[in-house]
């Protein structure tokens, strides 16, 4: 097994971006050593195969749509508010469509685990902490709204997501900022 971190990074990156333009059955050991500008073989060094490969990918894909502790300090100095709630949901939006390949090479990946028992595992219990935190951090900041609350919210945001990323014709994008306030709106209690 080869030992270079930043290589190993350029060919997790490029894996992400193979399955976000060419699907799960597209990730080969060839194209993401291509994809990387790498020689060929080089992948086949760095992971014992590609159930590896995937679940590297899956792991990798949080670090890159985990956004700046600095820019959530910054987003989080107003007081706790169900505006703020509906400031950080458009923040959201707009950070998955500018990170499109990461949210698309997930949804690539959720639908592998489907048939990868080890990658569910891996993607199950990184999706699940990474909503713990999310809701951690939501009732730790003094936001609005109780546990049950922001699990309607993720779930409803998902789904706008999954709709914007994927089949962006279906929502008009002029009305996606008064479909993310009414899903606030609708998932929050007033304060």
């Amino acid at each position: 097994m080869a030992r270079n971190p930043e290589r190993r990074t350029a060919l997790v990156d490029a894996a992400i971006e193979v399955l976000a333009r060419e699907g799960a059955r597209g990730l080969t050991f060839r194209a993401v050593d291509a994809e990387a500008g790498c020689p060929a073989g080089t992948a086949s060094n760095y992971f014992t195969g590609r159930d590896d490969l995937l679940t590297q990918a899956g792991r990798h894909i949080y670090v890159r749509m985990t956004p700046d502790p600095a820019r959530v300090a910054e987003a989080m100095r107003p007081a706790p508010s169900r505006e703020l709630v509906t400031e950080l949901m458009h923040w959201l939006v707009q950070r998955q469509t500018d990170e499109r390949t990461s949210y698309l090479a997930m949804l690539e990946l959720r639908l592998e685990a489907t048939r990868r028992p080890a990658l569910r595992a891996e993607l199950t219990a990184a999706v699940r902490a990474t909503l713990d935190a999310n809701i951690r951090f939501h009732l730790d900041a003094g936001l609005p709204g109780e546990a049950d609350d922001v699990l309607v919210l993720y779930l409803a945001m998902t789904g706008l997501l999954l709709e914007v990323l994927t089949l962006p014709g279906i929502l008009p994008e002029d009305e996606l900022g008064a479909l993310v306030e009414k899903m606030v709106s609708r998932s929050l209690p007033p304060a």
